[in-house]
């Protein structure tokens, strides 16, 4: 219930007005039926924009940091993302990723539609980075077509790290259906994990127009941080 009377009550007119967002190939989505939808991670912003301009609701799986937090702002975050009906994962290990995927094929095998960042977190600099094969698992084990969509200038108006958005024109571009039925049975094969992941990833570079990095966001992230740590190191040694 708190998921339509944010979306057409509450969030969604706001945003409306203040971001004026475009779409563009929406009539992709299917009106009935399971599908991923894969996009690309650019800000915090994706997982209120990319919900309020689909007919349909789209169910993430979010990480579960989310749900944890301390404090008022913890307790209005997790309220927020239950009451929108989010499903928290825990992404700390290998045997809670493999839970997170039962999850979503769970979901789609209910005929849902399930959204999905395939780079696993947000992007640290605007750039694209490479997929984690967690929808392509997901893809074939459920099965599930893949839709993948490009937002953008998301990161513009909230890039990682600033908690107030500035005002700019928001955009959802929808890519052609993916479907890797022809794999089917093959969801062990990690070559064809990987080249399933690669072939999503592609068309979302395509789609949005960022440049492609061969190299996990979660790696980069942790060399900006290496990065940052040694210049104020440095600072701090005296000259």
């Amino acid at each position: 219930m708190l998921y339509w009377v944010l979306k057409v009550i509450v969030v969604g007119p706001w945003l409306r007005v203040l971001f004026r967002p475009w779409t563009e190939g929406m009539d992709v989505l299917p009106r009935r039926g399971s599908a991923i939808v894969a996009s690309n991670h650019l800000s915090f912003s994706d997982s209120f924009f990319l919900p309020l301009m689909t007919r349909r609701r789209i169910t993430f799986l979010t990480k579960s940091d989310y749900f944890n937090g301390r404090g008022i702002k913890g307790l209005l975050t997790k309220a927020f993302f239950a009451g929108v009906g989010q499903v928290p994962i825990d992404r700390s290990s290998g045997r809670a990723a493999e839970a997170a995927i039962a999850t979503g094929v769970r979901m789609l095998r209910d005929r849902q539609l399930l959204g999905i960042y395939p780079e696993g977190t947000r992007t640290v600099d605007g750039r694209l980075y490479r997929g984690r094969v967690g929808v392509a698992r997901m893809a074939l084990e459920a099965p599930a077509p893949v839709i993948p969509v490009a937002m953008v200038g998301t990161y513009e108006i909230q890039p990682p790290g600033k908690v107030r958005p500035r005002l700019g024109r928001v955009g959802i571009r929808f890519g052609p259906i993916l479907d890797f039925s022809r794999y089917e049975g093959m969801e062990s094969d990690r070559y064809i994990l990987r080249s399933i992941t690669d072939e999503v990833v592609y068309t979302l570079m395509e789609l949005s127009s960022q440049e492609y990095v061969d190299m996990y966001a979660t790696r980069a992230k942790q060399l900006k941080a290496d990065s940052t740590n040694a210049a104020l190191d440095g600072e701090a040694v005296p000259g």
